[in-house]
């Protein structure tokens, strides 16, 4: 049995301590990658007088010129009524454009109709919200959604939803189940 020279001991020692190297930055070591973008997207519905109507995802909140034109734009070329153009436009909001008159348009904001929001993981405001639309969120059903309306009615309106513990047949549990489906605004 002949053994390895010492100079041949050397080699084999640095070989493996190369492909330990190689292995560990393989494996081991993770070069930090650049972060992520993160944005919170702003959800818009608009109807009427535009050429494409429909519901709108953006990655910043828009003004209203810009959602429009996301739209297609205006179906005839008329001007905006007032100064509204400029307005930033907040996530589940709803543009109505209707003609004022023959050169004018009017743009009517509001809120989409409940469905539309939970279908994008809007939280509906529970100072606004009908019985039928709280029959929506999963687990209230119609006399969990009369109390918190009785509730509403009684208090004057919600000032936070942790109130809601406070509604007759609200349990700490379902209070959790709710909190990611309801907001005050």
């Amino acid at each position: 049995m002949r053994y390895f020279s010492f100079g041949q001991q050397k080699i084999l020692v640095a070989l493996a301590l190369f492909i330990f190297a190689v292995l560990y930055l393989k494996f081991y070591f993770h070069r930090s990658l650049p972060p992520e973008e993160t944005y919170q997207e702003v959800v818009v519905e608009i109807r009427g007088e535009v050429q494409q109507p429909g519901i709108y995802i953006f990655k910043t909140p828009p003004i209203l010129i810009e959602a429009v034109e996301k739209a297609g734009g205006l179906k005839e070329s008329v001007r905006f009524e007032g100064t509204q153009s400029s307005e930033v436009l907040k996530t589940g909001t709803l543009l109505n454009v209707s003609k004022a008159s023959p050169k004018e348009v009017k743009i009517a904001l509001g809120r989409m109709e409940a469905p539309k929001l939970l279908a994008f993981s809007i939280p509906l405001d529970l100072n606004r919200v009908s019985m039928e639309d709280l029959c929506l969120v999963p687990g209230i059903g119609e006399s969990l959604a009369k109390e918190i309306i009785s509730y509403r009615e009684r208090r004057k309106g919600f000032r936070s939803v942790e109130e809601l513990k406070n509604v007759k047949g609200m349990g700490e549990k379902k209070w959790k189940e709710f909190t990611e489906f309801l907001t005050v605004r």
